[in-house]
């Protein structure tokens, strides 16, 4: 009888304490004196610091105190302490999700000094090994700022003093650690905000702008330039994680923020930054499961909403899910996204003439000149092709649909009857090309050194690259030359390589910029094609705002002087 008096004495207290841990109290306090869904203000679990901030010392104490009160209520009022203060942890920062709820956002900071404070007083934590604890915690804080791996040094502190409740406290760490492996990982990877940062919210700094840009692995070792991912990198070189162990879990993960382009500098003295989240899918799982892949964006966008980003940008495949973002963009209404389409195409049309111009000018004859255009059956590409169409002798479209490509050679036929323009399936047709126009979405080089003819121009706007590396090495005088590459005011640097070469950007991570820095959302662009008058409008703003097109030949980045990007 007693071993069962005392079994459901401990499931009582669990229960009730799971109970009072779950209620929101801190959080409906905000919301009722801020109007203010903490997680709104939250994204990176730094929930007091930003509601001070934001809603006022009042609000953070009051918050602050009713999770203290929350976990000291908790374990002083239940029968078994320590089961009811791991209980009441527990459900105040994992506690049952609602349908239509969001994931909860608290570390439990209040309630884990609520909890401690009532054991103290109960004589089941001695008074030196919590204030032992208290002063790692505060040491480590005020050292490195960084609130989750503070708290667990405080408990493993603590853990070894005599008299300890060490199976209590080694449990609250496991708890807190699961919890916070995240923001671990983004101590890790050098994005995690420490103590004293400015808020994530939109409008707040004056002297600063941020914008969000989704970017997805183009290969698997892709995956390993995120630091808090080297353990799986480890298991992976070793056969423990294989590939196709790899790809399966992929897309059942969370979008992260896995680096930060910092160093833009805007004329008006602004510094701008870009969150640059990780989308965890290869190009041809996006391709082959798009609805997957919507979600996933979705989730980057919502993600880039509570970072307080400005401006959110589909970068690469994602730009080609939901409707081209249009689903994205409805799903997230209060938040501007955009596929990047229309800078990457004003970049394009207003690098073409320079080209040929180039082109020319080292003994080219345009007026005699072929041109191939790879990937003809894109929108962009087609807007190429119809830009080179009228300065060449001979104009070859190459893409995978016959009958479209057929569509588009007879509409330019019409238009420039001066101009013999074919079509074929097959890339190997290139190799008869002085110029090469290449964007295509493909996830892998379509064109090697059999397709590409001696001396040989190529303008390469497919991202990832569509020409193979062994094409400069091993073809005699060819010229590669970056499309849609940006380069940004200031000295651009992030933790991860963007692979466009240093202190540059895509043309769709630009408009991202640009967006955010001018505060046009109207101009964002989702879904359709882009506007003349839009396409003028952000390459006039990219020039007032330091944006640089480059056009040069993809080997100059070879003899820059070191610390000078290309």
């Amino acid at each position: 009888m007693t071993l069962m008096l005392t079994a459901w004495t401990v499931l009582f207290s669990a229960l009730v304490a799971l109970a009072i841990g779950a209620l929101p109290l801190g959080a409906h306090w905000i919301r009722r004196a801020g109007g203010t869904d903490p997680r709104d203000v939250n994204p990176h679990l730094l929930g007091i610091e930003n509601v001070f901030r934001l809603l006022g010392p009042p609000v953070a104490v009051v918050a602050f105190l009713l999770d203290v009160l929350k976990g000291a209520v908790a374990v002083a009022a239940l029968p078994v302490p320590e089961v009811a203060a791991f209980a009441v942890l527990a459900g105040h920062i994992a506690p049952v999700r609602l349908p239509g709820d969001r994931w909860p956002r608290g570390r439990g900071n209040g309630v884990l000094v609520g909890a401690l404070v009532a054991l103290v007083g109960a004589g089941v934590v001695p008074l030196g090994a919590a204030m032992l604890g208290a002063a790692a915690f505060a040491g480590s804080l005020a050292r490195w700022g960084y609130a989750t791996p503070s708290t667990l040094l405080g408990l493993v502190v603590t853990i070894p003093w005599p008299g300890a409740p060490w199976p209590l406290l080694v449990a609250w760490t496991a708890l807190l650690t699961v919890r916070g492996w995240l923001a671990l990982a983004r101590i890790a990877d050098g994005t995690e905000p420490r103590l004293g940062d400015p808020p994530p919210v939109r409008g707040l700094q004056a002297d600063r702008v941020r914008a969000a840009f989704m970017i997805h692995p183009l290969s698997i070792d892709d995956l390993w330039q995120v630091k808090s991912q080297a353990w799986a990198h480890q298991l992976h070189r070793r056969g423990l994680l294989p590939e196709a162990w790899l790809r399966w879990v992929l897309p059942w993960l969370r979008p992260q923020v896995h680096g930060i382009l910092r160093g833009v500098t805007l004329p008006d003295g602004r510094t701008l930054e870009v969150v640059l989240i990780g989308g965890p899918m290869l190009p041809d799982q996006i391709r082959a499961e798009p609805e997957v892949a919507t979600r996933m964006a979705i989730r980057g966008a919502e993600l880039a909403r509570e970072l307080g980003a400005e401006a959110f940008g589909l970068g690469a495949f994602w730009s080609t899910v939901g409707e081209k973002g249009r689903r994205v963009q409805e799903a997230v209404p209060d938040l501007p996204v955009t596929h990047g389409g229309t800078y990457t195409a004003a970049t394009v049309r207003a690098a073409i003439p320079g080209l040929l111009e180039r082109y020319a000018g080292e003994g080219g004859t345009l007026a005699q000149a072929t041109a191939a255009v790879v990937g003809a059956n894109g929108v962009v590409a087609f807007g190429v092709a119809r830009d080179v169409a009228p300065h060449v002798g001979a104009l070859i479209l190459v893409g995978r649909d016959r009958e479209r490509l057929e569509k588009s050679a007879r509409t330019l036929r019409r238009k420039h009857p001066g101009t013999t323009v074919t079509t074929t399936t097959d890339v190997a047709e290139v190799a008869a090309a002085d110029l090469v126009f290449t964007a295509t979405s493909d996830p892998e080089p379509v064109l090697f050194p059999a397709h590409v003819k001696p001396g040989a121009w190529i303008y390469d706007l497919g991202r990832p690259a569509d020409v193979a590396p062994s094409v400069v090495a091993e073809v005699p005088g060819v010229q590669v030359v970056p499309g849609g590459v940006v380069r940004p005011p200031g000295r651009s640097v992030s933790e991860l390589d963007l692979h466009f070469g240093d202190g540059m950007v895509p043309a769709c991570l630009a408009e991202t910029m640009i967006l955010a820095a001018s505060g046009a959302h109207d101009r964002a662009l989702t879904g359709g094609t882009a506007r003349a008058s839009d396409m003028g409008w952000f390459l006039e703003q990219g020039e007032r705002l330091g944006f640089e097109i480059i056009t040069r030949d993809a080997r100059a980045t070879e003899t820059e002087p070191e610390g000078h990007p290309a």
